[in-house]
C-alpha cells in the first residue's frame, strides 16, 4: 500500500481584538490574495510578521489580552485607516506593490504607516499573505454587524472628550462608572470614536459598567471614515445601548473632537442627552485650546487629566477657562465629582452642558 503523509496541520493564527465580533476563530475560512482594486475599509486580511522586533511585536487579542509575536507569525487583522496625533498615522489604501503592511494598533488595524512619532520604535511590520474568505468571498467588519430596528435614543449621557489622545478619558470614564455604581445605577460604558482598542472598553468594564460596547462592534476598524459611514455606525450603536435598559451611558469620544475620527458628529448626535461633559485635557493650556476652538459647540462641566494633577494647574485651569477643574486620582477629588454628578444627573435646572451653537 502507498505511503500516507499525515494531515497537513492547519496554520496558527493569531486573531486580533479587532475580530472580536466575528466568528473566524470557531468556523473554518480560506486565506487567498486578492487584486488591489477589491480590496476595502474593514477587510479581513491575514499578515505574516516581519521585520526586527521591539516592544511593539505584540497583537491584542480577542479576548483583550496581549500576546507577544515574532517573526513568521500568522495575524488576523483588518485593513483600516489611523490618525493618531501623539503616535502613528497609517492608511490602508498606501500599501504598495511589495504588499507590506504595518499593524497600526496592537489591536489588529492593518495599513501603511506613514507619519509615526520619533519616539516610538519600528511598527510591527507585516507581509500581506491574502483576504480572510469564505466560498470565494471575502470577509469583511461590516458582515458581522448586529443589525436591529431603528429605536429612539434617550438615555441620559456622561460625555468624555479629550483635548488629543492619552488626556486621561478612559481613566476619568472609570472613575465615573464607579460614582454611579456605588450608587445602584446601571451604565453602559462606550467608546464611539477612535481606533480599535479593546482595552477602553474592559476597562469600562471592570470599574463595574453592566454593559460595554463601540464602534468595533458596528464594522468599523477605526472612525477616520466618511461621516455617512459613521453616522450609520452610530446610529446602530445607540440602537444597541438604547435596547439594552440602562440608566445611564458614559460615552468617551477618543481623540479630540478637532481630529479626523468623527468626534465632532458623534457629539451633535449626543448633544441633546448629554448632562454632564468633562473635558480631559493634556495641560491647561490645551483645555483654553479646544474651548477656544470648539467653544460654540461645548461648554464642559469639569476639566480633569494631566491638566489637573496639581493644585497649581487646577488653578490655571479656572483661570484660562473659567471651568472647575478636579485630579480623579485623587480620592479627596470624590466627593465633590459625586455632587456634581449628581446635580447634573437628577436635572438640577438651568443646566445645559453641552449647547448648540448660537
Amino acid at each position: 500500500m502507498p505511503h500516507e503523509l499525515p494531515p497537513r496541520p492547519l496554520p496558527h493564527y493569531f486573531f486580533a481584538s479587532i475580530t472580536r465580533a466575528s466568528d473566524l476563530w470557531s468556523r473554518p475560512f480560506e486565506v487567498l490574495p486578492l487584486d488591489r482594486a477589491r480590496w476595502n475599509n474593514g477587510d479581513f486580511v491575514v499578515g505574516r510578521v516581519t521585520g526586527k522586533r521591539n516592544r511593539l511585536y505584540v497583537c491584542e487579542t480577542r479576548s483583550g489580552r496581549m500576546a507577544s509575536v515574532v517573526r513568521g507569525d500568522l495575524l488576523v487583522g483588518a485593513l483600516g485607516q489611523r490618525a493618531a496625533t501623539l503616535e502613528g498615522v497609517g492608511d490602508w489604501r498606501a500599501i504598495g506593490p511589495d504588499l507590506e503592511m504595518d499593524s497600526l494598533t496592537a489591536a489588529g488595524l492593518f495599513g501603511k504607516a506613514t507619519s509615526v512619532s520619533p519616539s516610538l520604535p519600528d511598527l510591527m511590520r507585516l507581509e500581506y499573505r491574502g483576504h480572510v474568505t469564505r466560498n470565494g468571498r471575502a470577509l469583511s467588519m461590516r458582515h458581522f454587524i448586529r443589525h436591529r430596528a431603528p429605536v429612539s435614543f434617550e438615555m441620559p449621557v456622561i460625555l468624555l472628550i479629550g483635548t488629543s489622545m492619552s488626556a486621561g478619558k478612559t481613566t476619568a470614564g472609570q472613575v465615573i462608572i464607579r460614582a454611579l455604581k456605588y450608587r445602584g445605577r446601571t451604565v453602559v460604558g462606550a467608546k464611539l470614536t477612535g481606533a480599535a482598542r479593546y482595552q477602553d472598553i474592559l476597562s469600562f468594564r471592570d470599574a463595574g459598567a453592566d454593559h460595554v460596547i463601540d464602534f468595533v462592534e458596528a464594522g468599523l476598524p477605526s472612525t477616520v471614515c466618511s461621516e455617512q459611514e459613521f453616522r450609520a455606525a452610530l446610529d446602530n450603536l445607540l440602537g444597541h445601548i438604547q435596547a439594552t435598559g440602562a440608566e445611564f451611558l458614559v460615552a468617551e469620544a477618543g481623540a479630540s473632537p478637532l481630529e479626523p475620527y468623527n468626534g465632532s458628529v458623534a457629539m451633535e448626535v449626543l448633544r441633546p442627552h448629554v448632562r454632564f461633559a468633562v473635558l480631559c485635557a493634556s495641560d491647561p493650556y490645551a483645555a483654553l485650546g479646544v474651548q477656544t476652538a470648539y467653544g460654540r459647540h461645548l461648554r464642559a462641566d469639569l476639566v480633569s487629566g494631566p491638566a489637573a494633577n496639581t493644585r497649581a494647574a487646577i488653578e490655571l485651569v479656572k483661570k484660562l477657562t473659567g471651568l472647575p477643574a478636579l485630579n480623579l486620582l485623587d480620592r479627596h477629588s470624590y466627593p465633590a465629582l459625586t455632587d456634581m454628578l449628581e446635580a447634573a444627573l437628577e436635572g438640577a435646572p438651568g443646566r445645559e452642558t453641552v449647547r448648540r451653537a448660537q
